[in-house]
């Protein structure tokens, strides 16, 4: 049996768990697809986040990708990540760099089952603060000095692929290998305030060729998180991880408030399949949501089975489906072979679905236009009194 054809029923446990711990965030990144910028009241305890690291223990999770908003900014994250190490739960967390202190960055260098990965959208100011915001392109270069002067070695740079950013793939790589550590590029997805940039940002088709042959040539230490495999159809040899939608078979998400969702790109009700809060936990609803019970049954494949290209894309992205306004079973919105472009056409404004979350901020920050001086602001390593994560304190 293909590995393939074992995932897709399902497994007794998540290969890939990401766990969104707080939707406060110090930034308010245009492309965010949880719409992060204010905490909700109702996120898990401290006590909770504890039952749930037990119950991921017990089903033997060997390690847990943790995300936010800025997972730093919880006054109890630096305890829950010992926690979780303590209990043999590796941690993976994506950060902005917000609080990578030296003091820190030390101490996560003598941490063991922690790996750390530091958002950055541009290899240049100009390109990363233009969707994430005035200085957090220094402010992710001071973690990252900070984390190579304690020694931290393999970190990864976590790169979501923009029309901006294609052209820059050599000198990720370049910022990668100049502090020992790993490039990870990942695909934009038109969730939560993604769906509200997503013409102007993601990139065109002659750049998801750019990036296919990129991959071939330079991507053997590269990672993807199984992003980009509806680009297998441009050609005959595949990009190396699943071609397969993961969402609730091997892959899900918990959000702060608990709730389940199959996938950490869909956060809308329509994916939603309980709530570690309610009896039975989070294994209960992994093993027996009616939701992952669908989700692991056997898929049609719809008009993409007809494809020449079927068995290697597998019809792509659900999540992009489902924000383009696109059918489940059809083809993926970035469809190499233009399969998408006469559904798309046919969509309505009023036909596709809205994400159904919004943590952002009343008043986002200005956004900077591409090519214009970038203000080399200092970034406060605390949150200051008009900031939402002033109440975390």
């Amino acid at each position: 049996m293909q590995l393939v054809e074992h995932f897709q029923d399902g497994l007794d446990a998540p290969i890939c768990l990401t766990w969104e711990l707080t939707y406060a965030c110090n930034l308010a990144c245009e492309h965010c697809l949880s719409s992060s910028g204010r905490r909700d009241p109702r996120e898990l305890s401290t006590a909770e986040c504890k039952t749930v690291i037990d119950e991921l223990q017990r089903m033997q999770v060997f390690y847990v990708n943790i995300g936010g908003g800025e997972p730093t900014v919880r006054p109890d994250f630096w305890e829950l990540l010992d926690y979780a190490v303590a209990h043999d739960v590796g941690v993976k967390f994506s950060t902005n760099g917000v609080r990578i202190t030296p003091d820190r960055a030390r101490q996560l260098a003598a941490t063991d089952y922690v790996d750390i990965q530091i958002s950055l959208d541009g290899a240049t100011p100009e390109v990363n603060d233009h969707v994430r915001g005035p200085g957090s392109y220094d402010m992710a270069v001071r973690a990252m000095d900070n984390l190579a002067a304690a020694g931290f070695t393999g970190f990864k740079i976590s790169v979501v692929m923009t029309r901006q950013n294609v052209d820059q793939l050599d000198e990720f790589q370049a910022i990668a290998d100049a502090y020992d550590a790993q490039l990870r590029i990942t695909r934009l997805r038109p969730s939560g305030r993604g769906a509200d940039v997503w013409d102007e940002l993601h990139p065109t088709q002659a750049q998801q060729r750019q990036i296919y042959d990129w991959l071939l040539a330079n991507g053997e230490n590269v990672l993807t998180g199984d992003s980009f495999f509806h680009l297998n159809a441009l050609g005959s040899t595949p990009l190396p991880g699943l071609n397969l939608c993961g969402a609730g078979r091997v892959v899900c998400l918990i959000d702060p408030v608990g709730d389940v969702y199959a996938c950490p790109f869909a956060i809308h009700d329509a994916f939603l399949a309980g709530n570690v809060r309610d009896t039975g936990g989070f294994t209960h609803v992994w093993r027996h949501s009616e939701l992952f019970t669908e989700l692991r049954s056997p898929q049609t494949g719809g008009a993409c089975t007809s494809c020449s290209a079927f068995d290697s894309c597998r019809g792509g992205c659900m999540a992009a489906k489902f924000f383009t306004g696109l059918p489940l079973d059809g083809p993926d919105p970035e469809c190499v072979k233009g399969n998408a472009e006469p559904a798309l056409a046919a969509v309505g404004a009023n036909s596709t679905p809205t994400p159904d979350k919004d943590h952002s901020r009343t008043a986002r920050p200005a956004r900077i236009g591409l090519g214009m001086p970038t203000p080399r602001t200092s970034v406060p390593d605390r949150a200051c009194d008009t900031s939402p994560l002033a109440d975390l304190r």
